[in-house]
This record gives structure tokens, sequence and C-alpha cells, in this order.
């Protein structure tokens, strides 16, 4: 498997807190891989490295099959090269059909004159029907995006953000305040996803990331603490320790 992505030896403090300590990780293209840990073990702030929200104060982070640097680069900049992130809220224009907001999010040329002379292609709108097939919401094209279920947001939301063809697609926690069966539903969509491009899921619900069936990466403290299958990690004493031994790590 080819590496997309190479953390090497990244720390990051705020306040003299150590959020991000030392962390290596390397995820493959294709990928899918889950990041689990307690409350405070730097999940968050892990997106927000990769994504060039945060600026880490030591370490590398290589990017594709170039090894682009990221340290340094603005966020447009990383979401220009293919790294997409999807926060755990939904956000979409709800009073925008699907079909709308799909064609918005579709990669097509940006500049002044391609959007001022732009016309729907049958390129660009049998992309649109693949993408609302791969987000199960073929049915649902014509709605304003604002009567969707929540979790119909958030798939909906995923379809945007997979219109964009990234290469990496960073997800937080997409389980919260969804249905068993839009849960179940939002796992085939990952793993489809994670056919072609890198997805990296943080996750609480255990339940949803045995579903996945992937590699899993636990943080704690800022750094790696385990890795390797879920019933690998969830069997090995440290993590039991400090993760899932704690009240707050199924909340």
């Amino acid at each position: 498997m080819i590496s997309l992505l190479e953390m090497s030896g990244v720390s990051v403090s705020f306040d003299g807190f150590r959020a991000i300590n030392n962390l290596s990780l390397q995820i493959g293209q294709p990928e899918l891989r889950a990041v689990i840990g307690p409350n405070g073990a730097g999940k968050t702030t892990f997106m927000d490295i990769i994504t060039g929200k945060t600026k880490p104060d030591e370490g590398t982070i290589l990017f594709g099959e170039d090894n682009l640097s990221l340290i340094g680069k603005s966020e447009s900049e990383i979401a220009r090269l293919g790294i997409g992130r999807k926060f755990q809220k939904p956000t979409v224009f709800e009073a925008q059909t699907v079909r709308e907001n799909l064609a918005m999010a579709l990669k097509n040329p940006r500049g002044p004159f391609s959007v001022l002379f732009y016309r729907k292609s049958a390129d660009s709108s049998a992309r649109l029907e693949e993408i609302a097939d791969e987000i199960n919401l073929t049915d649902h094209l014509t709605r304003p995006a604002g009567e969707l279920s929540h979790g119909q947001k958030q798939w909906l939301e995923i379809g945007m953000l997979l219109a964009q063809d990234p290469q990496l697609l960073l997800v937080d926690e997409p389980a919260a305040g969804m249905t068993a069966q839009e849960r179940e539903q939002t796992t085939d969509i990952l793993k489809k996803a994670a056919e072609t491009r890198a997805v990296i899921v943080v996750e609480h619900d255990m339940e949803f990331v045995r579903r996945l069936d992937c590699k899993v990466t636990v943080l704690h403290e800022g750094s790696s603490l385990a890795e390797g299958t879920l019933d690998h990690v969830t069997s090995d004493p440290t993590v039991i320790d400090v993760y899932l031994g704690r009240a707050d790590a199924r909340t």
C-alpha cells in the first residue's frame, strides 16, 4: 500500500499543555483508519494539525506521492491539495435541494470566467448521480436539505466533500445523534469511500468502529498508545486502563 500521509515526531503545546506529544503516524492510499481515545487525548488537535488549523511546534507532515510538506501551508492550500474535513455538526445549505448542494460542491474550474460561462455537463450530472447513490440520497435529490434527517444531512455533507474528490477525508464522530440504521448505513458509505482514497474516522462509538472493520489507532495524551485491529487494541492492558475502563470513554 502506498503511503499518503506521514506524520513524524509531531508535537504542539498550548499554554504549556502538550496536546500532541511526539506523534508519528502513517496512512496508506487507499485506507480506512479509525482513531479513538479518551476525552482530551488530542484527537481534534490531530485533525487540526493535518488541515492546517493548528501549526505544530516540531515534527514533519508529508502528504501525497510527491511527499509535500504540510507544515506552514494555510488551510485553503491544504484543502486544494486534496484534504477534506467533515466536522461533527453537519453544515449544509438547508434552503437548497440536495442536488443543488452537491452541484455547488462538484470539483469544477473555479475561475471567474469558468463560473460565468458554466453549463451543466453530462459528466458533472453523471458524477452527481453517482455521489447521490453512494450516500443513499438518490431518492431525495429534489428535497430541500433542511428537510433531511440528521443522519441524511451527515451523508449529504460527506457527499459534498466527495464531490471535491479529496485524496484524504477526515470525519469527526459521524455516528453522533444517528439512529442505529443510519449508523449502519454510514459505515457502508465510509467503507465505500475508502476504496479509492484514505479516510480517517475519529469516533467514540465502539460498535460503529467495529463495523468499520479497519485498523485502529488509540491516542492518549497526544501520543499513539496502540495500533492494530479493534480486538487487538481493546485487549491491550494499557488501553483498558487509560481508556476503556473510564466512564467518559463512552460519552
